[in-house]
């Protein structure tokens, strides 16, 4: 079972407008007050001017099963792909 979520601290109008044209068939949240950036670790506090590009697995128990830091890069789809097949998340 795999869910997949986005998450930007830009405002909703912006994640809306990004998400439709980029055909994300996946919702982008809006993260403004930087409380999620900081939980995960993608900024290192909410007063960050800028958040580092992360990807967070999370397993069906809900707990993190890998951080990937940094995310998009070239390789980026294969590793999470290798990882979710893997039976110990």
């Amino acid at each position: 079972n795999i869910a997949i979520a986005g998450c930007s601290n830009d405002p909703v109008d912006a994640n809306l407008k990004f998400a439709s044209g980029n055909h994300f068939d996946f919702p982008l949240l809006s993260d403004t007050k930087m409380a999620v950036a900081v939980a995960y670790g993608a900024a290192d506090s909410r007063t960050a001017k800028k958040t580092r590009r992360i990807a967070v697995l999370i397993n069906e128990d809900g707990r993190v099963a890998r951080i990937y830091d940094p995310a998009g890069t070239a390789d980026f789809p294969a590793k999470v792909l290798a990882d979710v097949k893997k039976d110990e998340l």
